[in-house]
């Protein structure tokens, strides 16, 4: 076994009984695997649906938890209701985290579960999450970023575990595709959420659509760009039948939180 195996079941172990903040994604599927054979029926999976939360992400921690054997429940958290985080200020995912960690911890004080975790990994505290500002406040554990695991480890291990998720796509609230300050509705959510939808049944793996008010502009990763290129009047057609006016390809391709990229050039 290796160490960081060693070191997440260690603090599995401190507890008797657990809430998991599920998404159905990489990894609080692992997580929830990982938990499963510490606490049993003693564990529970609590998924949280809104506009920010695809329909198809949603169906799919359902079958996911579903798989796994594991007690699971949906919550409603509309981050659109929260003053202020429609204007997507920089630190629109502390009142998203906030809200969230508050109804699951209610949840599990309810239920008498001692401890809610959610699966933030080692590779997350690299990046700009104002949500960790929340978890820390409301007393969230976060078992893989604490025992060292990055999300490579945690495909590795998932793999080996069979699980389906391992080769899954990085998942984020589709709040994450706008540019800081543009505003977000339900209606420019809905777009992107259908956008996608279509763009994964073309089988690109790992990709964003991201909106910047009637642009959108399309990242995928570099081995995938090829593919995009040759079918991009079938990529046009979905954009604009989701509801997009201009249709653009990143060139510098997928990463994660490329709508961090312009705090970093604020004075």
């Amino acid at each position: 076994m290796e160490v960081i195996q060693e070191n997440l079941l260690k603090i599995l172990g401190r507890y008797k009984s657990a809430v998991i903040a599920y998404s159905g994604g990489v990894d609080s599927t692992f997580l929830a695997r990982v938990a499963r054979d510490v606490y049993g029926e003693n564990l529970l999976l609590i998924t949280a649906t809104s506009s920010t939360y695809p329909f198809y992400e949603l169906e799919e921690a359902k079958s996911l938890a579903s798989l796994l054997d594991i007690k699971h429940i949906i919550i409603v958290s509309e981050e659109i209701d929260i003053p202020g985080y429609s204007d997507n200020p920089p630190d629109r995912c502390y009142y998203c985290k906030n809200e969230l960690f508050t109804k699951i911890k209610h949840i599990a004080l309810q239920e008498g579960f001692e401890v809610v975790f959610d699966g933030s990994n080692a590779d997350d505290l690299k990046d700009f999450r104002p949500g960790l500002k929340a978890k820390k406040e409301k007393g969230i554990i976060s078992p893989l970023a604490e025992a060292g695991f990055t999300k490579a480890d945690i495909r590795r291990f998932s793999a080996e575990l069979n699980l389906p998720t391992a080769t899954k796509q990085s998942y984020a609230c589709l709040a994450s595709r706008f540019p800081y300050g543009e505003k977000i509705t339900r209606e420019k959510l809905d777009r992107l959420s259908i956008a996608e939808f279509e763009l994964r049944k073309l089988g690109f793996t790992q990709f964003r659509v991201r909106s910047h008010d009637n642009l959108a502009r399309l990242e995928f990763i570099l081995s995938e760009m090829d593919k995009a290129w040759k079918i991009k009047s079938q990529l046009v057609d979905i954009c604009k039948k989701s509801g997009f006016i201009y249709i653009t390809i990143d060139l510098t391709g997928y990463r994660t939180g490329s709508m961090n990229e312009v705090l970093s050039r604020v004075p």
